[in-house]
């Protein structure tokens, strides 16, 4: 965790990547394909927290058909500024055998989680399992999973904002940055 005036700091210092606009204008075209895709299957939306929180907050609000609301809490990160070994914090509470599910986090960096989450979910018995994030990290790297939905693609850097933390400060942003290159 880093205090407030090291967050502003990094903030100060930061390019930005995707304006509030240019992300707010993304999900909107994501919850429009999403609702196309599954309109008549009453689904499970699992946020993934906690970078996931902001993108389903506003998602959801959008999307037109009935769902079911629940979470998974898996991490690789804590503080830290590269992926670790995986760690279950918490799974569905709603029973997921034979739904629809919609996974939505915040960005598919090298997908270890987000493949990880799919497949515990079809371990549980789900019918079909979705995908939505609103960052895909186009970093050059084979991912074991690509995100069924993408509001928007973002460079191979360090980034925060939209649900994307910098040691645990700035998930609350509208827009993305990334840390300044050195």
């Amino acid at each position: 965790m880093i205090d407030a005036p090291q967050a502003m700091a990094i903030l100060a210092a930061a390019d930005l990547i995707h304006s509030a606009d240019t992300v707010a204008a993304a999900v909107n075209r994501v919850a429009r394909e999403i609702s196309e895709k599954l309109r008549d299957s009453h689904p499970v939306l699992l946020c993934a927290m906690r970078g996931g929180v902001p993108f389903a907050g506003q998602l959801m609000t959008q999307l037109t058909f009935p769902l079911d609301f629940d979470y998974v809490h898996v991490g690789r990160y804590g503080d830290a500024t590269r992926g670790g070994s995986l760690t279950w914090r918490a799974e569905p509470s709603i029973a997921v055998g034979g739904r629809t599910i919609l996974v939505v986090d915040d960005i598919l960096d090298e997908g270890l989680t987000l493949a990880a989450i799919r497949e515990r979910m079809w371990q549980l018995g789900a019918d079909a399992c979705y995908t939505a994030v609103v960052a895909d990290k186009m970093n050059g790297k084979h991912k074991p999973i690509q995100a069924d939905f993408v509001a928007l693609t973002v460079p191979d850097r360090f980034l925060f904002g939209f649900g994307m933390d910098v040691r645990g400060a700035w998930r609350n942003l509208p827009a993305i940055y990334a840390m300044r290159e050195e």
